[in-house]
């Protein structure tokens, strides 16, 4: 059987991963199965403490097999990220599917873009999105960047598809992989 394809979009919180993975889905020939990090930390029970980084990391940290499995049964993803240095999320991730079909998705915007949609948003305080932008990984070695300010969400989708027809272009994983073997 082949592997479903795995869409890895990672970039600092209000930059429009989630936007952009729903319009992925809406416009993509074959279903692409949404994988939210947050939806899936949601299955714990509310009187754990899910935050804690102990629980947080060994929960998260297995999600990456769960990807092998809907891609191993076929299934493609897209997986909404953020990956953030200190924590070895990132690590795990190349890890577990460096073998796959993975396209790794850079999502970009200016911060001050960020800031007013943090502030649209309402949910968190203003500047921590911003905050993150440094501790962002990795810098480089992605498949491919879209800019959520610059171009429309759809457009970004529209990259990203056009993308997806080169498979030989998914390398940004096999990269990482070697560097972290090195």
């Amino acid at each position: 059987m082949e592997k479903g394809k795995i869409i890895i979009l990672n970039g600092v919180s209000s930059a429009g991963k989630t936007t952009l993975a729903k319009i992925l889905q809406e416009r993509l020939s074959q279903p692409y199965f949404h994988m939210d990090v947050d939806v899936f930390c949601l299955m714990a029970p509310a009187k754990f403490n899910i935050d804690d980084y102990s629980l947080q990391h060994k929960f998260v940290s297995n999600m990456y097999d769960v990807m092998k499995l809907f891609s191993d049964r076929g299934f493609n993803l897209v997986v909404p990220c953020v990956f953030l240095q200190d924590y070895g999320f990132l690590e795990k991730c190349i890890t577990s599917l460096h073998s796959y079909p993975v396209l790794f998705v850079h999502v970009t915007c200016p911060a001050e873009e960020l800031r007013r949609r943090e502030k649209d948003r309402g949910d968190r305080p203003i500047g921590s999105t911003e905050d993150m932008l440094p501790f962002l990984i990795p810098k480089d070695n992605y498949d491919i960047t879209v800019d959520t300010y610059n171009f429309s969400t759809e457009e970004c989708a529209d990259m990203i598809i056009e993308k997806l027809n080169s498979f030989d272009e998914f390398t940004a994983f096999k990269i990482l992989w070697s560097q972290m073997q090195a």
